[in-house]
């Protein structure tokens, strides 16, 4: 189960803005938040967790990199627009960055801890 980070329609879902942008979920622990309260065979695992989030990245990137290509062709696409979602870009790809190293480093100390 997800929660919508970000504004909701009135179905509960996360609703698109008229730039397209979306917002994020993050996932959340039934059983009052306490995640020994899960059974580990329901949801998604690291491995699609991940490779979800590389891939919505991706998309990020390659939105901007298109709104971009559009506006420097003169197709009617706001300035602002365009700088929004390279920002929104760059932010993506910070975060990834920033994961991948916590992960790294996650990874690094358990091997330290088994030596």
């Amino acid at each position: 189960m997800t929660a919508p980070i970000g504004p909701l329609s009135p179905s509960g879902g996360a609703m698109r803005g008229l730039d397209g942008a979306r917002s994020i979920t993050v996932p959340v622990f039934p059983g009052n938040g306490k995640p020994g309260a899960v059974d580990p065979s329901e949801g998604p695992t690291f491995a699609e967790t991940f490779s979800r989030a590389m891939n919505e990245v991706s998309e990020t990137r390659d939105r901007g990199a298109d709104l971009a290509r559009r506006f420097a062709a003169g197709e009617p696409v706001e300035l602002h627009t365009v700088m929004a979602a390279s920002e929104e870009a760059g932010l993506a790809l910070d975060l990834a960055i920033e994961l991948r190293n916590k992960v790294v480093e996650a990874y690094r100390t358990l091997i330290n801890m088994q030596s």
